[in-house]
């Protein structure tokens, strides 16, 4: 596991490179009297130079549009959105098409984010098309091949000459992840950017994420539903809920001494290799509400196991509760605190093997 605490922040920095505040994307029914879908509900955060902050949560939380809101795929209902100092939350198509060059994205699926009728060449050479970053054909293409070396895409001129159905798994990721680097962006946004690979080829394209970041000083918001990977990978941990952000700290402490309920729970069902692990798992009881239809008051408490605890106090079902400014906290009225965060925790504390579970994040939104 590497060193966390915060390791990818850089001192002395005084603005981060996105700011996201009180962030809400809604879509809208196609048919009357049908409640609209609040994916994301007011969520804030920062990610700072040089920082990989992971969102984490279930499918259908709200974490891909979170996303593609940052990317602006997706239009904002709500809130602001700056990258760089700039507010880019209500900016054209015309106005956002430089700044894009600094914000790229990592799709889930390489099978299907690659054009099959295009070389490898013409995908990572779109983007300084569009952007106009190249003088000429042969600035063009050493660009290009560097970018696929930088990927680990060796040789370079053979694998620039091949489409993408000739290519593994890992390889078109790699592909991928050349095309968003070619442009030399300072924010990369990669959702599951893993999760559609075996198991072989995980460690190597996430070994390629986190070097490229050392050597271009890149951040990244990082996408994932698998905790045990943010936790690998992560500087910081922002555990999302129902479209909500209801844990953020250290992605150390989030996982030795979460303070909501819903992260203990999720910390409490990772892996761990030892007989007899199984015993402190917290298991949900359950589906989590519709986006539709968020509960009043804490949004989590139909399935919170620390309500029923302690008797299912009224704060829980009256007020909503907002996650603190403090450097890890937790939007819980009654947030997990010393041995009751620390128990079944610390034995989680171990370098997993990341699950295999391809989910469709927001698939019944879009």
């Amino acid at each position: 596991m590497t060193e966390h605490a915060n390791a990818g922040v850089r001192a002395g920095a005084e603005e981060p490179v996105l700011r996201v505040r009180d962030l809400r994307v809604t879509y809208e029914a196609r048919k009357r009297k049908v409640k609209p879908v609040r994916a994301v509900d007011g969520v804030s955060f920062e990610v700072w130079p040089g920082e990989v902050l992971a969102l984490v949560g279930e499918s259908g939380c709200g974490k891909t549009s979170i996303a593609r809101a940052v990317t602006r795929l997706v239009d904002p209902s709500g809130g602001s959105i700056e990258f760089s100092g700039r507010d880019i939350t209500r900016l054209s198509k015309r106005a956002l098409r430089p700044i894009r060059a600094g914000i790229q994205m990592v799709f889930q699926d390489p099978y299907e984010s690659l054009d099959p009728r295009q070389t490898v060449f013409d995908l990572v050479a779109e983007p300084l098309t569009v952007h106009r970053r190249a003088a000429g054909r042969a600035e063009k293409r050493a660009l290009v091949l560097r970018a696929l070396e930088r990927a680990g895409l060796h040789p370079a001129e053979d694998i620039a000459r091949r489409y993408p159905h000739h290519l593994s798994g890992g390889q078109r990721q790699r592909v991928a992840i050349a095309a968003a680097m070619v442009l030399e962006p300072s924010l990369v946004v990669a959702d599951e950017p893993v999760s559609m690979l075996d198991v072989s080829m995980r460690a190597g394209i996430l070994s390629l994420m986190l070097e490229l970041r050392e050597q271009r000083d890149l951040t990244y918001l990082f996408i994932t539903h698998d905790l045990s990977l943010a936790w690998i990978v992560a500087d910081r941990i922002a555990v999302v809920y129902l479209g909500r952000i209801v844990e953020l700290g250290p992605a150390a402490e989030v996982i030795g001494s979460p303070k909501h309920p819903y992260t203990k729970a999720l910390v409490s069902v990772i892996p761990v290799p030892e007989a007899g692990a199984t015993a402190g798992q917290i298991l949900l009881e359950g589906e989590t509400p519709s986006a539709r239809r968020i509960p009043a008051g804490c949004r989590f408490h139909p399935r919170c196991w620390h309500y029923e605890a302690l008797g299912r106090p009224d704060a829980c079902t009256k007020e909503d509760p907002m996650l603190p400014g403090s450097a890890h906290g937790a939007a819980c009225h009654f947030a997990l605190e010393g041995e009751d965060a620390r128990e079944g925790a610390a034995g989680a504390a171990v370098t997993v093997e990341t699950t295999d579970r391809n989910t469709d994040e927001e698939g019944s939104q879009r």
